[in-house]
């Protein structure tokens, strides 16, 4: 009798792609997936280690599991999993970790699980991760997350992400116009292109020999072939956005004005403390470089509030340079101490309790910034692609710049880009 699994996602698109790959396989291996509501003979939790909140998270769906199906076996995978495997292992339930590479061979590792088995791990060191398992996640056809970069070369002092997944390494671009092909022949209307360090895209070697592609050959590559309609970039870092991939996305036919460019702080004694490529001018450059060809592009920034040594006047200044800038809306992380990493022999550690308020200041900043941006396009006309989902009668879509729009659920409108006014 087959084995129903059930699989959990905490993290960022690329674990979500991760996930759905994954699941995939251990279909086609003859497993029956499950929602992970039901109950299954064995739970697949993917994990996070970005911060505290989401290794928490990971534990407690395992205690949750526990609770409600005892008899269940318990696997973990992800970042929290190859960076503390000893530490889940110990967690009453669990059954299996699995570490960067391993999870990837998971349907072996399941074929080989006993129900008495308990806290098995299968890790291995991160220097030996240098091969590039290729991933997407499906969002009902109309969405699909591509990974096409995985790791990173970097060395911010807050970040234990080059621990958890190794050095940067990319598919080739042929093989991503393979995929891309395949999912538009299945219906999906647009890709989203992910990654850890996505503008890294090349780097590495093949047969022995240096790469000399770029992410913008990619882009260009995937416009020219045209196999969807859309294309994102799910995040680029400041100082690899080129004025030529700018200028490209302003032109193209199938890549939408839409950047998310990681900012994480406005001062740039916070950015040379947290071992950033780059000062606040440079990021002020590409905003403005954006809004000068695309004054209708959506960009949204990522920020951390409560680095250690951020006083009140950095925060300040964070602030108003965000306030300044022709940005449409902000994801804000509240900075947590993060094993193995540079940032925890900073002295002057900012309170918990003034890391939230600075968190709820900017939260509060961004709801503004895409309320004016959202505002700036009422009553125009833009192209919406509209997902299947009904809710209460509803359904939801993006406009080509990521307005978010909400409309009376239409059968005829399902995976189709609509004229909408906004």
């Amino acid at each position: 009798m087959s084995k129903s699994v059930a699989l959990y996602t905490l993290g960022c698109k690329l674990n979500f792609s991760e996930t759905t790959a994954i699941g995939r396989m251990l279909e086609k291996d003859g497993f029956v997936q499950k929602s992970f509501e039901d109950n299954a003979d064995i739970y697949i939790i993917n994990t996070c280690a970005v911060t505290e909140s989401a290794e928490k998270e990971a534990r407690q769906i395992v205690r949750r599991i526990q609770r409600r199906s005892p008899g269940s076996m318990v696997v973990i995978i992800g970042c929290y999993a190859q960076l503390k495997p000893k530490e889940i292992a110990e967690l009453p339930g669990v059954t299996l970790v699995l570490g960067a590479t391993e999870k990837f061979n998971i349907s072996y590792h399941l074929q080989t699980l006993h129900q008495n088995d308990s806290g098995r791990i299968c890790s291995c060191d991160i220097e030996d991760v240098n091969v590039f398992i290729p991933s997407y996640s499906v969002h009902e056809r109309t969405r699909v997350f591509l990974k096409v970069q995985d790791g990173c070369d970097y060395n911010c002092s807050f970040c234990t992400i080059p621990l958890a997944r190794g050095k940067s390494r990319s598919n080739t671009i042929e093989k991503v116009v393979e995929d891309v092909r395949k999912l538009g022949a299945d219906g999906t209307r647009e890709v989203v292109l992910t990654g850890i360090n996505l503008g890294d895209f090349g780097k590495g070697y093949e047969g022995g020999r240096k790469r000399e592609e770029a992410f913008y050959d990619l882009i260009q590559a995937l416009d020219d072939d045209g196999a969807v309609d859309r294309f994102r970039i799910s995040s680029i870092e400041p100082n690899l956005l080129t004025s030529d991939i700018i200028s490209f996305v302003a032109k193209s036919k199938h890549f939408m004005p839409h950047f998310h460019i990681p900012l994480q702080s406005g001062s740039n004694k916070t950015l040379a403390a947290m071992r950033r490529r780059y000062k606040r001018e440079l990021y002020l450059e590409k905003v403005q470089e954006i809004k000068s060809i695309m004054p209708h592009a959506c960009i949204g920034v990522d920020v951390i509030v409560g680095f250690p040594g951020e006083t009140e006047d950095d925060f300040d200044e964070t602030t108003a340079f965000i306030q300044s800038l022709n940005i449409s809306y902000l994801h804000v992380f509240t900075y947590s101490e993060r094993a193995n990493t540079d940032a925890l022999k900073i002295s002057d550690v900012v309170p918990v309790g003034i890391r939230h308020d600075r968190n709820r200041i900017l939260r509060n900043l961004s709801y503004h910034k895409m309320r004016d941006f959202t505002r700036m396009y009422s009553g125009q006309k833009r192209s919406v692609l509209f997902e299947s989902q009904s809710k209460n009668g509803m359904m939801e879509g993006y406009s080509d710049n990521y307005i978010k729009v909400i409309a009376p659920y239409q059968e005829k409108w399902v995976n189709e880009i609509v004229d909408w006014e906004i």
